[in-house]
């Protein structure tokens, strides 16, 4: 079965998914983005704007993540190593191009906005050329929520730097949304997948159909989860997102007037082994350790990701190495034998004068 062929039949599967009206709460639009500028205060106790806009209530509270780097949401897995290869097609200038996306979850983390998040490292090409680089930070609450925390994307054109349009949830106004709900219903209002309207990212999201049979050429599903994403200020167009528990997102269709039409399957899913992983890390922490420069007055309010006990012992000392500055990780439980010095460079044994 063709690809696109197969994209459509996802789309079938749910046919009030691709109809070409607006979502509901998107005729709101003006009035939401009107009551979204009205900046919090500390009495807000963090509320996000989901808190405050129509859709389901989901205060962000520092105190309601106790471990928000284990993200074991069933409709949205990320454990370290994880790797997702995505193929299809987008629309550019009226041109449908091959379009492959590469989402790996690493080993590190990074604190945004008061918590440990999740970091992963995603990479999109078109028409085989790489277009654009991205680091998003994800954290699950008590309740099963996996939010959004930031993103920063660093775009290419001819491989030079044209965009970043990086925003962090505590910096500059911006907020975390929810990038899957803990219970997804059927009915429900929008959320808020992220609040920062100074780089447009003013993403919403609703549950379309949950339980509904699905095919790609990778694997048939019994139940599928349907979310449709939408830009409250840009009504009729909307990406659909389809989701297996235990997996994630496996399949990326589109409804109404979206410009870029873009369809994606899920091909390949995998755990990288501890090597590749470590190589993963390292070209997600040049990419952290270059939005210092690209992103100063936004990425340059936090701190730098760190890396977990995976990359320390097997990367070791070839991080050091591979990036710019010192990088390497102190852990006191990393000596065994601190006072057998007998590095070939730098050997010291006593008495040596």
């Amino acid at each position: 079965m063709q690809r696109s062929a197969m994209i459509g039949a996802l789309l079938l599967v749910i046919s009030a998914c691709s109809s070409d009206a607006a979502p509901q709460d998107v005729a709101a639009g003006p009035e939401l983005l009107a009551a979204a500028e009205e900046p919090a205060t500390p009495a807000t106790a963090r509320s996000s704007l989901c808190s405050r806009l129509e859709g389901p209530s989901c205060v962000f509270d520092v105190a309601g993540f106790d471990e928000p780097t284990v993200i074991d949401n069933r409709w949205l897995p990320m454990s370290p190593g994880m790797q997702l290869v995505f193929m299809g097609t987008t629309n550019e200038d009226d041109e449908l191009l091959d379009h492959q996306v590469i989402i790996t979850v690493t080993d590190l983390v990074k604190v945004i906005d008061g918590i440990e998040t999740v970091v992963s490292w995603d990479l999109d090409f078109s028409d085989g050329e790489l277009v654009e680089a991205e680091l998003a930070f994800f954290a699950q609450d008590n309740d099963g929520n996996v939010w959004r925390m930031g993103e920063h994307p660093e775009e290419y054109e001819d491989g030079e730097l044209v965009d970043a349009p990086t925003w962090i949830a505590g910096v500059n106004g911006a907020e975390a949304g929810i990038s899957m709900l803990a219970d997804p219903v059927v009915g429900s209002l929008s959320y808020s997948q992220g609040w920062s309207p100074e780089v447009d990212f003013i993403d919403r999201g609703r549950v379309e159909d949950v339980g509904q049979p699905a095919c790609i050429e990778l694997e048939c599903f019994d139940s599928v989860l349907v979310v449709s994403e939408f830009n409250v200020a840009e009504a009729g167009a909307s990406q659909l997102k389809y989701y297996a528990r235990g997996i994630g997102n496996v399949a990326v269709g589109w409804s109404g007037i979206d410009e870029t039409q873009e369809e994606l399957e899920l091909v390949s899913v995998e755990q990288l082994d501890p090597a590749a992983l470590a190589d993963v890390n390292i070209a997600a922490l040049e990419l952290d350790a270059n939005a210092y420069q690209v992103s100063p007055d936004v990425y340059g309010q936090t701190e730098p990701a760190t890396n977990t006990a995976t990359l320390q012992s097997v990367a070791g000392s070839s991080l050091c190495s591979r990036l710019e500055g010192p990088s390497c990780v102190f852990d006191v439980a990393g000596f065994d034998e601190p006072t057998v010095i007998d590095n070939r460079w730098l050997p010291m044994s006593p008495g040596m004068q």
